[in-house]
Order: structure tokens, then sequence, then C-alpha cells
């Protein structure tokens, strides 16, 4: 089956919102079996829209056209869809009697613009949206089939599970679902990971891909069809021991979540103490649901002042190595695990720029330890000359990789790649 996706709205043409619909409609659909071969985006034009859907038609088997379904003057999916089919928009009375229920359910008198959203190319057949005021539709044309949906988040995602899956799965024969293997590294970039990857013969069926999104570059294998299951291993094997440290997760979206699962599984409890990160790494934790079962406190210090009152790191310390020195992060880390009574403390402290860096400490060093009850590790990171957001972020996953690395009884200072090591030690 071909699958193509056509996403309406200025405000996602110019960029004024990421369109989050598509990837997740795209990730949903993989786990389906069914690739999607292609996407676009149209502004609110009758006529670009008008054209936009002429072009798939006969080339895909089912467009999915997300947004244009509301009551004002710019929603024009509807109109553009039956221009197209040559039909005129007819009231939909069914979705009417829904649409003034639901109104009425919210206590809410229906505006007469409302209307709008039960007037449908004639001939099409309605699509309940369970929790929105317009419905969707679908409408066949040229051997394709227009499968349209609001572009309200929620309502999509609503109506992708309970609507568009079941209506594929009994309209289209779909194989065995395409497997999808995601290896998730960070400190190495693209290029060189492609270097040490594609040398290694795949299995017939697999193919390669790569998707970089900082602080990841998340590697993909795709099966487009059924593989030995012996020929799989192998190639797992030998990808993971080409990537080594830099591999930190297999099907997982980030390091938070790999640390947010073992601190559950494993009882332990953490506290950060941040200072360049300003809470980034607590943040990214404190995201995900059930974290208060392990987060015990998120500190952060981002003053000299700050770092002496709260955790106890010593004047001394200060005026003799600096905030950003394995020294002050030790002191940092001890005292957060001492203070708040954690299992484990991980602490930061670095110049994110775009000031403020010396030719002995340029911008990009940070300084990260890790406070356990086996004792401190510590570690210099020179993490690069990027923008202040891209060290900040990360210098959190370090941070976080440190407390992954710990859980699972490996070494805590990983050779990631090009996140150059200046020093380290245990304490």
């Amino acid at each position: 089956m071909r699958f193509e996706m056509i996403c309406t709205g200025e405000e996602v043409l110019s960029g004024q919102i990421i369109d989050t619909n598509a990837a997740w409609v795209a990730q949903v659909l993989m786990d389906q079996g069914i690739e999607m071969q292609r996407r676009l985006t149209v502004g609110d034009r009758i006529d670009d829209l008008v054209a936009a859907f002429e072009s798939c038609a006969g080339r895909a088997d089912v467009v999915l056209v997300n947004g244009g379904l509301g009551p004002t003057a710019d929603d024009l999916s509807a109109e553009a869809m039956a221009r197209l089919l040559g039909v005129p928009l007819a009231l939909n009375s069914e979705w009417l009697e829904t649409m003034t229920a639901l109104f009425a359910s919210r206590g809410r008198t229906m505006s007469d613009k409302n209307r709008k959203q039960a007037m449908l190319p004639q001939g099409s057949v309605m699509v309940d949206n369970p929790i929105g005021t317009a419905c969707g539709f679908r409408a066949f044309y040229k051997g394709t089939w227009y499968f349209f949906t609001p572009g309200v988040p929620s309502e999509l995602k609503r109506m992708v599970h309970e609507q568009l899956l079941p209506w594929l799965a009994s309209t289209f024969p779909i194989d065995a679902p395409t497997g999808l293997h995601r290896l998730l590294t960070i400190g190495q970039g693209e290029s060189n990971l492609a270097q040490l990857l594609e040398p290694i013969p795949l299995p017939a069926g697999v193919t390669l891909g790569f998707r970089a999104s900082l602080p990841y570059i998340e590697i993909k294998l795709l099966q487009r069809h059924k593989v030995d299951a012996d020929d799989w291993q192998r190639l797992l094997i030998e990808y993971r021991k080409v990537l080594g440290d830099a591999l930190v997760g297999e099907n997982l979206k980030s390091v938070p979540e790999a640390v947010h699962q073992l601190l559950l599984q494993k009882g332990q409890t953490l506290a950060t103490a941040e200072s360049c990160t300003g809470g980034m790494v607590a943040s990214q934790l404190v995201d995900l649901a059930g974290s208060s079962a392990y987060l015990t406190a998120g500190l952060v210090t981002y003053s000299n002042e700050a770092k002496q009152s709260l955790l106890g790191v010593s004047t001394a310390t200060l005026d003799s190595f600096g905030a950003v020195s394995l020294e002050t992060v030790v002191e940092m880390a001890q005292g957060a695990r001492e203070r708040m009574g954690t299992d484990m403390a991980v602490s930061i402290s670095g110049i994110a720029g775009p000031e403020g860096g010396t030719e002995e400490k340029p911008v990009g060093t940070v300084c990260f330890a890790l406070a356990t009850q086996d004792g401190c590790y510590a570690q210099t990171l020179f993490l690069g000359a990027r923008s202040r957001n891209a060290i900040r972020l990360l210098a959190a996953t370090v941070a976080l990789d440190m407390v992954r690395r710990a859980l699972l009884g490996l070494p805590l200072c990983a050779e990631y790649g090009y996140l150059t090591r200046t020093d380290s030690r245990r304490v």
C-alpha cells in the first residue's frame, strides 16, 4: 500500500507551528507495517490545496489530509476536495446533530459558523471525531482514497487509532509488519557513524538510516520484510561492538527515559546539583511520569554563593580552582548526596558561552561528578564550539549518561567520540 500525507495550514507552512502530527502519524503507521511514501505541506489557499490533492491522484492508495476542517474562512479542505471531485458541499445532518449535542453537553451554544463543519463533499463518507467539533471524511478520486482529519493533535490521534487504522486493515492487504530497530547514540558525528557502520554487510531486506537530533544521532535499521533471526542477531552484535560507548540504548527515545526506567527498576534515589544547565537534568526526568519515586531534589546552584550555602562547597575550593573544576563538582555532588540523603547525586558546572571562556577553559568546557556509596567519579569534557543551548543540552545528557552507566555497572567515564575528555578522577 502506498500511503501519503498532506498537512495544511499557513502556520505549519511558515514554521509558526512545528508539525509534530506528521512525525507521529509516520511512526504509528510504521508500527503497523505501513511506510509513509511522501509528505507535503500546503498553505490555506484553495487553488494550492486542489493542486496538492490532484497531485496524489492515481499515485497513492491513501492520502491522509490533516487540518483545514475548522469553522473559519481559512479552513478550506472540504471545499477544495469538493472542487476536485466536481461536486457541491452538502450538509451532513448526522454530524450536525452530533455537533449540536456536543455543544449542549458542554453548556455552550453552537455558533452558526460551526455549521460549516457539517458541510462535506457530496458523496463522501463521514468519519467520526469522538472528542471534537470537526468530523473527518473520506472520498475516492481517480483510484486514490483521501482521508481527512482535523489538525488538533488530540483529535487526530483518536481518529487515527479508532477510525483510520481499522479502516486500512479492513480495506487493504498489509504485509507482515515492517520492523524498525533504533540504536540511540551520543558523542559521534553522523559521518563518523556512517564510516563505522556502512562497511558492515546488511542482511537482505534491511536498510540503514540515520536521524540527527541534538544531542542524539539515531541509527535506524529497517526490516522491509522478514529477516533470518540469526543474521539479524549477528548484525546487532556487530553494531553494538563497533558503536561501543556511543551507544546509549536501543529502541529508546532518550537517555532520560533510560535513566528513569533503571532508577525505578533498581529502587535507587537521585539528587541533581546543576550550574550551567540550570535545572535541565532534573526537568528532563520530571517530564516522565513516576519520577517522584526516585528524584528527591533538583538544586540549581548557579552562583558561587549558592554552591556554598546549599551544597557546602568550600570557599577555599572555589578560590583555588574556580567554579568550573573537578574539585568543585565533586563537592557539589557529595554535598547534594549527603544533604538530600540520596543513593546518588550528579553535578554539573561549565562554561556554556557565548562568553566567559579562557584559553585554559574555553567555552564548551564542562565538569561532571557523580557521587555514589562507592565514591565520587568526576570528569571534564570539552563539548566543542557550539551554541549555548547545545552545550547545555549535551551536558545534561552526559550527566544522565553517567547515572545510567553507574546503574548498569559500566565505567562511568565513557569514550563517546567527539566529546574530548581533558581530565578525570575518582575520589
